[in-house]
């Protein structure tokens, strides 16, 4: 593909902002329109950034002659502007997760695979410096077979953050908790790193915010992958202050390293790095805490991943090569996610990928129609 990039983006709520604008950081690469369920929401967005056109449908957005479209809409509408966009040829890269269930995501999988489109979802922290060093250390052999890990989130979202948005903290809206909206950007680095997950034991609940929402805001798990390691999980937004996120592999060779987000939004370090003559430490805490970072910001903070991530979709596209975080990959951190809920309401570990689990997952939630063009 050469010559003008042309994109629409779909929904224009809090996160649609980072998408214009690593879109257009690029040469030959712009946004034309915008669409939202409110059109006065979508006009105004693109009244703001000088964008030609806003639309009120996924329709009338692919018809201004689009290549690619961003989804940040609501999770569980992700399936079908996917597929909208698929079968009229349009590449897309979707807001994680890909979808709220296992079944919805091989579909817009398949839709993309049939149409021959890239399908490509955003995971940004997969382009943390302190990331592409772990992976390549397990690249490299230095770290050996990775073959234990531990995956800490503690994250603080108040009753602010769901009054905000009503279909925040519900089943049918959001799809889950504190796992499926913050928690899976760091369990997709975890089993980036650690392999195919193929079990999970878990425990969630409300501890904190059950008058307010839902589903869980906290959880803990035991996954076990592909190659016999295994790996702890323990997540949580009502942690008070925010104290980030923080990823830990031991290889088979004793080597040890973290990740370690904080504050939350930045990039991630490698506080400690205990490989074999490379041996280093850093203290992520040394200037003291900073206390809960509002979400806006947060966002903010993490553009210049998207930035990375937007640019390789693009030249995916263009190349016609898989992108970063493909839609099968964006499936392994969801596989993990609906099988932690499904283990924590049966009791019992969960397999991922038979055919009894994926057609159990999610059955127990109640679901609504949610209008396909909304905004995150």
């Amino acid at each position: 593909m050469s010559g003008q990039f042309r994109v629409g983006i779909v929904g224009c709520g809090n996160i649609s902002d980072n998408h214009f604008q690593s879109y257009s950081s690029l040469a030959d690469v712009e946004v034309i329109g915008v669409c939202d369920v409110d059109l006065a929401r979508a006009r105004e967005f693109a009244s703001d950034r000088g964008i030609a056109h806003a639309v009120g449908s996924v329709q009338e957005l692919i018809a201004l002659g689009i290549d690619a479209l961003s989804v940040c809409t609501p999770h569980p509408t992700h399936e079908a502007v996917v597929t909208k966009a698929a079968e009229a040829g349009v590449h897309v890269l979707c807001e994680k997760p890909i979808a709220t269930d296992v079944a919805s995501a091989e579909r817009m999988v398949q839709a993309a695979e049939h149409n021959d489109v890239t399908l490509g979802v955003v995971f940004q922290r997969r382009f943390w410096p302190g990331a592409q060093a772990l992976r390549a250390a397990i690249d490299d052999g230095r770290l050996g077979q990775p073959m234990l890990g531990h995956c800490q989130v503690l994250l603080h979202r108040g009753t602010d953050y769901y009054d905000a948005s009503e279909w925040r903290g519900t089943w049918a809206a959001d799809g889950g908790g504190v796992l499926m909206t913050q928690a899976i950007h760091n369990i997709d680095l975890l089993q980036w790193f650690m392999g195919d997950p193929v079990e999970v034991s878990a425990k969630a609940g409300a501890f904190v915010l059950g008058d307010s929402i839902e589903v869980e805001d906290t959880a803990a798990a035991l996954i076990t992958f592909a190659s016999g390691a295994i790996a702890t999980l323990a997540a949580t937004v009502a942690a008070s202050p925010n104290l980030g996120t923080r990823i830990i592999v031991t290889g088979s060779n004793g080597a040890t390293v973290n990740v370690t987000e904080y504050p939350e939004g930045s990039d991630a370090v490698n506080d400690l790095w205990a490989v074999p003559g490379e041996e280093c430490a850093a203290a992520v805490f040394a200037d003291g805490l900073s206390g809960d970072i509002p979400v806006a910001e947060v966002n903010a903070r993490l553009l210049p991943l998207h930035k990375l991530q937007v640019a390789d979709f693009v030249d995916a596209v263009r190349t016609r090569r898989a992108p970063a975080v493909s839609g099968q990959e964006a499936m392994k951190s969801l596989q993990i996610v609906a099988a932690i809920y499904e283990s924590a309401r049966t009791g019992l570990p969960v397999k991922i990928g038979t055919a009894d689990e994926l057609s159990r997952q999610f059955a127990h939630l109640e679901s609504r129609a949610v209008e396909p063009a909304g905004s995150r």
